[in-house]
């Protein structure tokens, strides 16, 4: 066989009839997406939302409500941490471009659309699309919001730690220390005695004397694995019988557990009971919103332990020694109840699932997810991306549910391992084993999901 060429400066036709277009096969993962969305109605829902965003008449076309989220959700399905990453992929992909609705003659969303879009939405309506998503995980049985777990973790800064400036006189890093060293009697220091002597200060780096001043929300904080960065806090809010996330807030990085607590709290609640209020769960979750919470040592203290009296805590209690108790009745109280708690079956029990589920969550949606580092700046724009990003990982869970994976690498993933174990006894000419094997990994609840989606 002769090897064919590839023929270079080849004329283009002139004219292609849209019948005599390729029309690439839908991902079977995003059709059932798309499926779950258009029998509640999504498009509809957002739109409303967002009518009040938008002139009847006038104006230029814009990017519809729905396939601006769709194309957010799809920064978690793919692990894509950016928009102009998302809008890559969904110019090169004909599965997604059907899932966003796009034929192969539409040009699919430019990243500087996306971003003027997440610009004019406001949080409140991002917001409402995530407590949309909990509607949708209360009727599938996926959602009890009795028992919470609450944890934080890191998101690095679109800001450079050089970048950072002083609070009162506006001078730079570098600035700052030629002036002390010239205070120390070195006119004209080198790069090698401005070293030395950044080494003998301390503290060197407070949240209170400097800013980044094309971040302000930004706060210098150690990462999880031990770099000094800027950065912001995500906390999430676990449902610890179901691992959906209830409540994703965004505060500053240098906000102590036992503070921001509070917030995320009130959110979960807020969330919750306006699930039950849009008729969601059937009734399930109505006469159990948040009786237990379960938290690290972190979220420790008295005033943490008393402010929730209504609430069970399972709070993990850090070594302090011998503590005086004198005129702190309610809090000693609080003290020893919570560390009764936590030393019973239960606790352990639940202490062991916060740490699965929670961490969960952060793997999913910061590492494998993508958005570990953010590419946008400021609490409430950071705040938007990762709302609508959490509720793409509340929406996997329900297609766990359905198919058995929740994002199309895990459904491509699950063929794979379901067809290698069937080959596997077929190549040992074994078919009445293969076929048993095939029907002990296709669940009835999977078997029907798989049918839906084709």
């Amino acid at each position: 066989m002769a090897m064919g060429r590839r023929e270079r400066d080849q004329q283009g036709d002139f004219w292609v009839a849209t019948s005599a277009l390729p029309a690439g096969a839908s991902h079977p993962f995003y059709s059932r997406v798309n499926q779950i969305l258009a029998s509640r109605q999504f498009d509809d829902f957002v739109e409303s939302q967002c009518r009040k965003f938008y002139h009847e008449r006038l104006g230029r076309p814009s990017l519809p409500p729905g396939v601006y989220f769709r194309c957010l959700l799809i920064g978690y399905f793919e692990g894509l941490d950016s928009e102009p990453g998302i809008a890559w992929r969904a110019e090169d992909s004909l599965g997604i471009r059907r899932f966003l609705g796009y034929s192969l003659t539409d040009s699919t969303p430019d990243h500087s659309t996306i971003s003027r879009t997440r610009r004019l939405i406001d949080v409140e309506t991002h917001e409402a699309i995530f407590g949309w998503v909990l509607g949708v995980l209360a009727d599938s049985d996926l959602l009890t919001g009795k028992t919470l777990g609450l944890d934080a973790t890191t998101l690095e800064a679109n800001a450079a730690l050089k970048s950072i400036v002083r609070r009162n006189t506006g001078e730079s890093y570098q600035q700052f220390l030629t002036g002390l060293a010239q205070q120390s009697g070195i006119a004209t220091p080198t790069r090698e005695e401005l070293a030395k002597l950044d080494r003998q200060r301390k503290k060197k780096t407070s949240n209170d004397d400097w800013r980044n001043p094309h971040d302000p929300d930004a706060k210098v904080t150690k990462m999880k694995d031990g770099r000094t960065h800027l950065a912001h806090k995500a906390e999430h809010a676990v449902d610890l019988d179901t691992g959906a996330i209830v409540a994703v807030t965004v505060q500053p990085a240098d906000r102590g557990d036992t503070t921001s607590m509070m917030e995320t709290l009130a959110i979960a609640a807020d969330s919750l009971v306006g699930v039950i209020g849009a008729g969601h769960g059937r009734g399930k979750i109505s006469d159990a919103v948040v009786s237990e919470l379960v938290a690290d040592k972190g979220y420790h203290s008295n005033a943490a332990l008393v402010g929730h009296g209504h609430i069970r805590t399972y709070i993990s209690e850090p070594d302090r020694g011998r503590r005086n108790w004198a005129g702190k009745t309610a809090e000693r109280d609080a003290v020893y109840a919570n560390r009764r708690r936590i030393r019973g079956a239960r606790g352990r029990r639940l202490m062991r699932k916060r740490g699965e589920l929670i961490e969960r969550s952060f793997a999913h949606c910061y590492d494998t997810g993508g958005m570990r580092r953010t590419h946008l700046r400021g609490h409430d724009n950071i705040l938007k991306r990762v709302l609508v990003h959490v509720a793409g990982f509340n929406l996997s869970l329900v297609m766990r549910k359905l198919l058995g994976a929740g994002t199309p690498r895990g459904f491509s993933g699950l063929a794979a391992r379901i067809w290698g174990k069937f080959r596997v006894q077929l190549v040992r000419r074994d078919f009445i084993a293969a076929l048993q094997e095939f029907y002990a990994l296709m669940t009835p609840r999977m078997t029907r999901g798989l049918r839906a989606a084709a």
